[in-house]
Protein backbone atom coordinates (compact mmCIF):
# COMPACT_ATOMS: atom_id res chain seq x y z
CA UNK A 1 0.00 0.00 0.00
CA UNK A 2 1.41 3.09 -1.01
CA UNK A 3 1.41 6.20 1.39
CA UNK A 4 -0.34 8.89 0.91
CA UNK A 5 -0.08 12.43 2.77
CA UNK A 6 -3.31 13.42 3.45
CA UNK A 7 -2.14 16.47 4.86
CA UNK A 8 -0.25 17.41 1.40
CA UNK A 9 -3.52 16.66 -0.57
CA UNK A 10 -5.42 19.13 1.57
CA UNK A 11 -2.55 21.82 1.65
CA UNK A 12 -2.45 22.03 5.42
CA UNK A 13 0.64 21.05 7.87
CA UNK A 14 0.22 18.41 11.02
CA UNK A 15 -0.37 20.95 13.47
CA UNK A 16 -3.56 22.30 11.50
CA UNK A 17 -6.82 22.71 13.31
CA UNK A 18 -10.08 20.50 12.78
CA UNK A 19 -11.45 23.53 11.77
CA UNK A 20 -8.41 24.38 9.01
CA UNK A 21 -9.19 21.31 8.17
CA UNK A 22 -12.56 21.76 7.15
CA UNK A 23 -11.94 24.83 5.19
CA UNK A 24 -8.79 23.75 3.21
CA UNK A 25 -11.63 21.04 2.36
CA UNK A 26 -14.61 22.81 1.47
CA UNK A 27 -12.31 25.73 -0.61
CA UNK A 28 -10.56 22.85 -2.91
CA UNK A 29 -13.83 20.39 -3.05
CA UNK A 30 -15.42 23.84 -4.94
CA UNK A 31 -12.57 23.78 -7.08
CA UNK A 32 -12.42 20.17 -8.04
CA UNK A 33 -16.18 19.13 -7.59
CA UNK A 34 -17.06 17.14 -10.73
CA UNK A 35 -20.18 19.46 -11.55
CA UNK A 36 -17.50 21.78 -12.29
CA UNK A 37 -14.95 19.89 -14.01
CA UNK A 38 -16.84 17.04 -16.50
CA UNK A 39 -15.13 15.09 -18.22
CA UNK A 40 -11.83 15.86 -16.68
CA UNK A 41 -10.30 12.43 -15.47
CA UNK A 42 -7.37 14.07 -13.32
CA UNK A 43 -10.14 16.41 -11.88
CA UNK A 44 -11.69 13.73 -10.49
CA UNK A 45 -8.92 11.62 -9.54
CA UNK A 46 -7.99 14.63 -7.29
CA UNK A 47 -11.59 15.06 -5.94
CA UNK A 48 -11.68 11.13 -4.47
CA UNK A 49 -8.33 11.70 -3.03
CA UNK A 50 -9.53 14.69 -1.12
CA UNK A 51 -12.70 13.18 -0.35
CA UNK A 52 -10.16 9.73 1.47
CA UNK A 53 -8.15 12.94 2.82
CA UNK A 54 -10.82 14.32 4.40
CA UNK A 55 -12.56 11.05 5.53
CA UNK A 56 -9.67 10.57 7.66
CA UNK A 57 -9.16 14.06 8.64
CA UNK A 58 -11.96 15.42 9.36
CA UNK A 59 -12.35 12.81 12.49
CA UNK A 60 -9.86 13.42 15.32
CA UNK A 61 -10.05 9.65 16.12
CA UNK A 62 -9.12 8.14 12.76
CA UNK A 63 -6.58 11.41 12.56
CA UNK A 64 -4.74 10.16 15.63
CA UNK A 65 -4.69 7.33 14.32
CA UNK A 66 -3.41 7.95 11.03
CA UNK A 67 -0.80 10.33 12.58
CA UNK A 68 0.75 7.21 14.53
CA UNK A 69 0.42 4.05 11.97
CA UNK A 70 0.08 6.21 8.45
CA UNK A 71 -1.25 4.22 5.86
CA UNK A 72 -1.68 1.12 8.14
CA UNK A 73 -4.01 3.64 10.36
CA UNK A 74 -7.17 1.62 9.63
CA UNK A 75 -6.23 -1.80 11.33
CA UNK A 76 -3.40 -0.18 13.11
CA UNK A 77 -4.34 -0.92 16.80
CA UNK A 78 -5.50 -4.77 15.39
CA UNK A 79 -1.87 -5.06 14.04
CA UNK A 80 -0.63 -4.21 17.43
CA UNK A 81 -2.86 -7.10 19.39
CA UNK A 82 -1.92 -9.93 16.90
CA UNK A 83 1.73 -8.98 17.23
CA UNK A 84 1.29 -9.08 20.84
CA UNK A 85 -0.65 -12.42 20.69
CA UNK A 86 1.89 -14.36 18.01
CA UNK A 87 4.88 -12.84 20.57
CA UNK A 88 3.40 -14.30 23.20
CA UNK A 89 2.98 -17.72 21.22
CA UNK A 90 5.78 -18.14 19.95
CA UNK A 91 7.04 -17.36 23.74
CA UNK A 92 4.79 -19.95 24.87
CA UNK A 93 6.47 -22.56 22.25
CA UNK A 94 9.98 -21.80 23.39
CA UNK A 95 10.66 -19.41 20.21
CA UNK A 96 12.98 -17.09 20.22
CA UNK A 97 10.56 -14.09 18.84
CA UNK A 98 10.25 -12.13 22.04
CA UNK A 99 11.26 -9.04 21.06
CA UNK A 100 8.87 -8.75 18.62
CA UNK A 101 9.06 -8.26 14.74
CA UNK A 102 11.08 -5.47 13.07
CA UNK A 103 12.02 -4.85 9.22
CA UNK A 104 14.95 -6.95 10.06
CA UNK A 105 12.81 -10.01 10.59
CA UNK A 106 12.09 -9.94 7.05
CA UNK A 107 14.11 -11.60 4.00
CA UNK A 108 15.22 -9.70 0.91
CA UNK A 109 12.41 -8.48 -1.15
CA UNK A 110 9.70 -8.96 1.38
CA UNK A 111 7.98 -5.49 3.17
CA UNK A 112 7.33 -4.58 6.46
CA UNK A 113 4.22 -3.08 4.94
CA UNK A 114 3.34 -6.53 2.62
CA UNK A 115 3.80 -8.24 5.99
CA UNK A 116 0.96 -6.43 6.92
CA UNK A 117 -1.07 -6.65 4.39
CA UNK A 118 -0.84 -10.15 4.43
CA UNK A 119 -2.04 -10.51 7.67
CA UNK A 120 -4.66 -8.12 7.45
CA UNK A 121 -5.81 -7.67 3.76
CA UNK A 122 -4.68 -10.63 2.01
CA UNK A 123 -7.00 -13.29 0.63
CA UNK A 124 -6.23 -16.07 1.67
CA UNK A 125 -3.03 -15.91 3.85
CA UNK A 126 -2.73 -13.85 6.94
CA UNK A 127 -2.77 -14.27 10.64
CA UNK A 128 -5.18 -16.66 11.99
CA UNK A 129 -5.14 -19.17 8.75
CA UNK A 130 -1.76 -20.52 10.22
CA UNK A 131 -1.05 -24.27 11.50
CA UNK A 132 -1.95 -22.82 15.35
CA UNK A 133 -5.66 -22.48 14.20
CA UNK A 134 -5.78 -18.36 15.45
CA UNK A 135 -9.39 -17.11 14.40
CA UNK A 136 -8.84 -13.72 12.37
CA UNK A 137 -10.63 -10.82 13.27
CA UNK A 138 -13.58 -9.20 11.80
CA UNK A 139 -13.58 -5.32 11.80
CA UNK A 140 -16.16 -2.69 10.48
CA UNK A 141 -15.16 -0.94 7.14
CA UNK A 142 -13.99 3.03 7.21
CA UNK A 143 -16.65 5.01 7.69
CA UNK A 144 -16.76 7.77 5.08
CA UNK A 145 -17.17 11.10 5.58
CA UNK A 146 -18.91 13.27 2.41
CA UNK A 147 -20.32 16.76 1.69
CA UNK A 148 -23.16 17.73 -0.45
CA UNK A 149 -23.83 21.59 -1.28
CA UNK A 150 -27.29 23.02 -1.44
CA UNK A 151 -28.77 26.03 -2.18
CA UNK A 152 -30.77 27.78 0.33
CA UNK A 153 -33.88 27.03 -2.60
CA UNK A 154 -32.97 23.45 -2.15
CA UNK A 155 -32.60 22.83 1.29
CA UNK A 156 -36.24 24.25 1.53
CA UNK A 157 -37.83 21.48 -0.75
CA UNK A 158 -38.09 17.62 -0.60
CA UNK A 159 -36.21 16.18 -3.17
CA UNK A 160 -33.88 12.87 -4.15
CA UNK A 161 -30.25 13.55 -4.67
CA UNK A 162 -28.25 10.65 -6.18
CA UNK A 163 -24.32 10.67 -5.75
CA UNK A 164 -20.89 8.13 -6.60
CA UNK A 165 -19.35 6.71 -3.54
CA UNK A 166 -17.00 4.48 -4.46
CA UNK A 167 -18.01 3.56 -7.74
CA UNK A 168 -21.38 3.31 -6.23
CA UNK A 169 -24.55 5.24 -6.80
CA UNK A 170 -26.70 6.19 -3.55
CA UNK A 171 -29.91 7.59 -3.94
CA UNK A 172 -31.07 9.20 -1.17
CA UNK A 173 -34.26 11.88 -0.71
CA UNK A 174 -33.32 14.95 1.35
CA UNK A 175 -36.43 16.36 3.83
CA UNK A 176 -37.25 19.97 3.55
CA UNK A 177 -35.55 22.17 6.17
CA UNK A 178 -31.85 20.82 6.80
CA UNK A 179 -29.65 23.15 7.54
CA UNK A 180 -26.20 24.19 7.55
CA UNK A 181 -23.93 21.62 8.71
CA UNK A 182 -26.16 18.92 9.42
CA UNK A 183 -25.03 15.22 9.26
CA UNK A 184 -26.92 12.82 8.40
CA UNK A 185 -25.85 9.03 8.57
CA UNK A 186 -26.13 6.22 5.92
CA UNK A 187 -25.29 3.00 7.62
CA UNK A 188 -24.23 0.12 5.37
CA UNK A 189 -22.89 2.66 2.56
CA UNK A 190 -19.19 2.95 4.00
CA UNK A 191 -16.42 1.07 2.80
CA UNK A 192 -16.01 -2.83 2.90
CA UNK A 193 -15.53 -4.44 5.96
CA UNK A 194 -12.74 -6.71 6.84
CA UNK A 195 -12.70 -10.54 6.91
CA UNK A 196 -16.28 -10.39 6.58
CA UNK A 197 -16.55 -7.56 9.02
CA UNK A 198 -19.80 -5.14 8.30
CA UNK A 199 -19.53 -2.12 6.39
CA UNK A 200 -18.73 1.03 7.68
CA UNK A 201 -21.52 4.16 7.53
CA UNK A 202 -21.43 7.10 5.41
CA UNK A 203 -21.80 10.30 6.77
CA UNK A 204 -22.83 13.54 4.73
CA UNK A 205 -23.00 16.95 6.21
CA UNK A 206 -24.95 19.61 4.11
CA UNK A 207 -23.33 23.31 2.85
CA UNK A 208 -25.83 25.41 2.51
CA UNK A 209 -24.63 27.97 -0.08
CA UNK A 210 -25.66 31.75 0.83
CA UNK A 211 -28.32 33.34 -0.55
CA UNK A 212 -27.91 36.56 -2.48
CA UNK A 213 -32.01 37.45 -1.20
CA UNK A 214 -32.42 35.72 2.00
CA UNK A 215 -30.77 35.68 5.27
CA UNK A 216 -31.61 32.05 7.30
CA UNK A 217 -32.06 32.35 11.46
CA UNK A 218 -33.34 28.95 12.22
CA UNK A 219 -36.68 28.49 10.81
CA UNK A 220 -36.85 32.00 9.76
CA UNK A 221 -36.04 33.97 7.06
CA UNK A 222 -34.95 37.65 6.80
CA UNK A 223 -34.66 40.13 3.35
CA UNK A 224 -34.72 43.37 3.08
CA UNK A 225 -36.58 45.63 0.30
CA UNK A 226 -36.21 49.70 -1.13
CA UNK A 227 -39.48 51.92 -1.04
CA UNK A 228 -39.00 54.90 -2.00
CA UNK A 229 -39.40 58.41 -0.25
CA UNK A 230 -42.77 58.73 -1.64
CA UNK A 231 -44.07 55.74 -0.54
CA UNK A 232 -42.45 55.31 2.83
CA UNK A 233 -44.17 59.05 3.54
CA UNK A 234 -47.69 58.23 1.89
CA UNK A 235 -47.73 54.83 1.68
CA UNK A 236 -48.15 51.87 -0.69
CA UNK A 237 -47.86 48.84 -2.05
CA UNK A 238 -44.67 47.03 -2.75
CA UNK A 239 -43.48 43.69 -4.07
CA UNK A 240 -41.62 41.05 -1.87
CA UNK A 241 -40.09 38.02 -2.75
CA UNK A 242 -40.58 34.97 -0.94
CA UNK A 243 -39.24 31.32 -1.28
CA UNK A 244 -41.46 30.23 -3.21
CA UNK A 245 -43.27 33.40 -5.08
CA UNK A 246 -43.55 37.30 -4.58
CA UNK A 247 -46.30 38.67 -2.82
CA UNK A 248 -47.48 42.77 -2.64
CA UNK A 249 -47.01 43.99 0.54
CA UNK A 250 -49.07 47.09 2.11
CA UNK A 251 -46.66 50.08 3.19
CA UNK A 252 -48.00 52.17 6.15
CA UNK A 253 -47.81 56.10 5.93
CA UNK A 254 -44.92 57.43 7.28
CA UNK A 255 -43.17 54.11 7.40
CA UNK A 256 -39.50 54.52 9.28
CA UNK A 257 -36.51 53.69 7.63
CA UNK A 258 -34.90 50.06 9.08
CA UNK A 259 -38.87 49.24 10.05
CA UNK A 260 -39.39 45.77 9.95
CA UNK A 261 -42.54 44.14 9.22
CA UNK A 262 -43.47 39.74 9.94
CA UNK A 263 -45.15 37.58 7.35
CA UNK A 264 -46.23 34.48 8.83
CA UNK A 265 -45.70 31.24 7.46
CA UNK A 266 -43.48 32.53 4.95
CA UNK A 267 -40.64 31.72 6.35
CA UNK A 268 -38.36 28.31 6.09
CA UNK A 269 -39.89 24.90 6.60
CA UNK A 270 -39.53 23.45 9.84
CA UNK A 271 -37.60 19.75 9.08
CA UNK A 272 -39.67 16.78 9.13
CA UNK A 273 -42.37 18.88 10.22
CA UNK A 274 -44.65 18.89 6.92
CA UNK A 275 -46.88 21.75 6.85
CA UNK A 276 -44.89 24.09 9.43
CA UNK A 277 -42.97 26.90 8.56
CA UNK A 278 -41.01 29.71 10.31
CA UNK A 279 -41.82 33.75 9.57
CA UNK A 280 -40.46 36.08 6.90
CA UNK A 281 -38.90 39.28 8.47
CA UNK A 282 -38.92 42.05 5.93
CA UNK A 283 -37.13 45.17 6.75
CA UNK A 284 -37.89 48.27 4.91
CA UNK A 285 -34.70 50.75 3.45
CA UNK A 286 -36.20 53.83 2.53
CA UNK A 287 -33.85 55.18 -0.49
CA UNK A 288 -33.85 58.72 -0.65
CA UNK A 289 -34.83 60.72 -4.06
CA UNK A 290 -31.26 62.14 -6.30
CA UNK A 291 -31.01 64.78 -9.49
CA UNK A 292 -34.06 66.86 -7.90
CA UNK A 293 -35.23 69.30 -10.31
CA UNK A 294 -35.64 73.22 -8.81
CA UNK A 295 -39.23 72.90 -8.11
CA UNK A 296 -38.93 69.56 -6.06
CA UNK A 297 -36.29 70.88 -3.78
CA UNK A 298 -38.48 74.47 -3.35
CA UNK A 299 -41.23 71.58 -2.14
CA UNK A 300 -38.58 70.12 -0.04
CA UNK A 301 -38.08 73.94 1.16
CA UNK A 302 -41.30 74.34 2.07
CA UNK A 303 -42.07 70.89 3.97
CA UNK A 304 -39.17 71.96 5.79
CA UNK A 305 -40.60 75.09 6.82
CA UNK A 306 -43.35 74.45 7.51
Amino acid sequence: MAYIDYYKILGVDKNATQEDIKKAYRKLARKLHPDLNPDDKEAERQFKELNEANEVLSNPENRAKYDKYGEHWKHGEEYEKAQQQQQRQYQNQGGNFGGGFSEADFGDGEDFSDFFQSMFGGAGGGFGRNSRGSASGKFKGQDIQAELTLTLKDAATTHPQTFDINGKKVRITIPAGVYDGQQIKLKGHGNPGFNGGPNGDLYITFNITTDPNFERAGNDLKSKVSIDLYTAVLGGDVKVNTLDGSVNLKVKPETQNGTTVRLKGKGFPVYKKEGEFGDLFVTYEVKLPTNLTEKQKELFEQLKNS
